[in-house]
């Protein structure tokens, strides 16, 4: 419920996310007759959010579908043992859980294999929606891999837009995956059509190119924020994170940790950024001052470095003592 202290808002769900829940297979070594062997972990970009959320001690809420198999089951009970409400997840009777097998490089880097012809995180109709999920809801977050294929093309459509028309703050990663497309030009139409309802727009280097076609930073993101966007982050890897925003733009160091499993990373570190953005207005965000800014992309890079130390995304986001240690380490020997 809702209800007025002090004239703010207290809403039920600090973060709500729309999008796929699925099963990560991460490479495990090998077996002894010299097999590759895979380890099975929950996944998700959308998920991993509000994982790293809810260990940060956030309120926050699911929306999408899995399969009546032993992968759904398995990924709803992680969800609820990570304090997620599952209110709006949903069962398909007829299609599976979408399973995805990450092959890790040296540098802990990611190739994708995805088993989604379709995958249940696919069939979310607009009927699946629980709209009062997202009325008592402060953050409506979402990617770019409900928009692949209908019906949750339409269903996340349908969510976006009536959590913007409700006055929740919209968060948008496009989180680009080709291999999930018919082609990159539809994967281009697609996304740049949903940038017009983010209020904070979080995307790697890469997929800033991929969406505007322009190398340089500053020329970029000045075209996106005069288009609306208010936040704009860009995450670079162990370099750190680039912003621009109403204060300001920059670029914010990350931090160089023995990176294992990249999986989940950009997610971690949003979910650190919208940690520190839950307690405030839109207007609120686009008023602090440049320092205060920096410091909170600077937590978000901790959380996104420190999930890179273990193998996963959920079973990798951090506790906020884990990120204050490594804040405190590194502010002790810079």
């Amino acid at each position: 419920m809702t209800g007025l202290v002090n004239e703010r808002v207290i809403y039920m769900f600090d973060v709500i996310a729309l999008g796929e829940l699925l099963i990560d297979f991460t490479s495990h070594g090998m077996s002894e007759n010299g097999s590759p062997l895979f380890e099975q972990n929950p996944g998700g970009a959308p998920a991993n959010v509000l994982v790293a959320l809810s260990k940060l001690g956030k309120n926050t809420a699911f929306l999408g579908m899995v399969g009546i198999d032993q992968f759904g089951s398995f990924l709803k009970n992680v969800l609820i043992e990570n304090n997620v409400n599952t209110e709006g997840l949903k069962f398909s009777e007829t299609v599976n859980t979408t399973l995805a097998f990450v092959h890790l490089k040296k540098d802990g880097d990611r190739v994708f294999s995805f088993y989604r012809n379709p995958g249940a995180d696919m069939m979310l109709t607009e009927k699946d929606l629980n709209l009062e999920l997202i009325k008592n809801s402060k953050i409506f977050h979402f990617g770019s891999l409900s928009l692949t294929d209908e019906p949750s093309r339409s269903a996340t459509l349908a969510a976006v837009t009536y959590a913007k028309e409700s006055g929740l703050i919209i968060s948008y990663d496009p989180n680009l995956r080709p291999l999930l497309w018919s082609s990159l030009d539809e994967a281009k139409k697609q996304i740049i059509s949903c940038l017009k309802f983010a209020d904070i727009l979080k995307i790697s280097e890469e997929e800033f190119h991929f969406i505007t076609g322009i190398n340089d930073l500053d020329i970029g993101t000045e075209i996106l924020f005069n288009q609306g966007i208010s936040i704009i982050l860009i995450t670079l890897g162990e370099e750190g994170c680039y912003y621009r925003y109403k204060g300001g733009s920059g670029i914010v160091k990350g931090f160089k940790v023995n990176a294992i499993d990249t999986t989940g990373a950009g997610d971690g570190f949003l979910g650190g950024v919208l940690f520190n953005f839950c307690n405030m207005s839109l207007s609120e965000i686009n008023d602090i001052n440049k320092e205060r800014f920096e410091q909170i992309i600077k937590m978000g890079n901790a959380v996104g470095a420190l999930v890179t130390t273990k193998k996963g995304a959920i079973p990798s986001m951090p506790t906020l003592d884990e990120i204050n240690n490594l804040l405190f380490y590194f502010n002790s020997n810079n």
